[in-house]
């Protein structure tokens, strides 16, 4: 019986310059994006923001997916420091509002309502494409460095584009390196590890 591995169940084949590279042989580029307080802006703001991502949405010509990740936030570390200024303070009030603050903040993280939320953008580019054919067409041919080249600047094209049409509407957004790709899949398939801090060891060559 052959063991199963999760790679096999993986659409990823490899990740190399900032750049996936699919079983289907298509890429993707993944933009990290800035996120703002809606809530907070005035009536005309609000208006002129969804005004500014209509027109974003409405002007690609081409797919890309939205990936909102909720994660724990891992006060560890901090709850840590507070225990140690607890022991260093002489000041009797000071110390008892240091140790109410640390059990406060613990309740809060033991209840799970302290969320941390990245945003990101999915870029896609097919070697269909750059071959002229239509995207939805799967090609299982091998994908020659200069075709890889080639699509990998298409593909830059693309979210370049996406990256200016999202500072219209006020927020940031910046490519994910190879490492940081490699750390992102690995949270999604392991959040609990992901929400106390662990990350797996990476080679020096996968980390270009």
């Amino acid at each position: 019986m052959i063991k199963s591995t999760t790679q096999q169940f993986l659409m990823v084949e490899q990740i190399r310059e900032g750049v996936m590279v699919l079983k289907d042989k298509s890429l993707r580029g993944v933009l990290m994006v800035s996120s703002l307080n809606f809530a907070l802006k005035s009536d005309q703001e609000q208006t002129a923001i969804l005004y500014q991502f209509q027109d974003f949405l409405n002007s690609l010509d081409f797919p890309c997916q939205i990936l909102i990740q909720s994660r724990r936030l891992n006060l560890t570390t901090y709850l840590e420091r507070l225990k140690e200024l607890e022991k260093k303070e002489e000041n009797r009030l000071l110390k008892l509002q240091i140790a109410d603050y640390h059990d406060f903040i613990e309740h809060l993280v033991a209840t799970g309502l302290i969320l941390t939320k990245s945003f990101y953008v999915i870029v896609p580019f097919t070697l269909a494409e750059a071959r002229g054919l239509p995207p939805t067409k799967i090609i299982r041919a091998k994908l020659t460095e200069e075709e890889f080249q080639r699509c990998k600047t298409q593909l830059w094209q693309r979210m370049e584009f996406i990256a200016l049409g999202l500072k219209r509407c006020g927020l940031q957004s910046i490519p994910l390196s190879t490492l940081e790709l490699i750390e992102l899949l690995w949270s999604l398939h392991h959040p609990k590890e992901a929400e106390i801090g662990y990350l797996p060891e990476i080679p020096p060559e996968l980390s270009h």
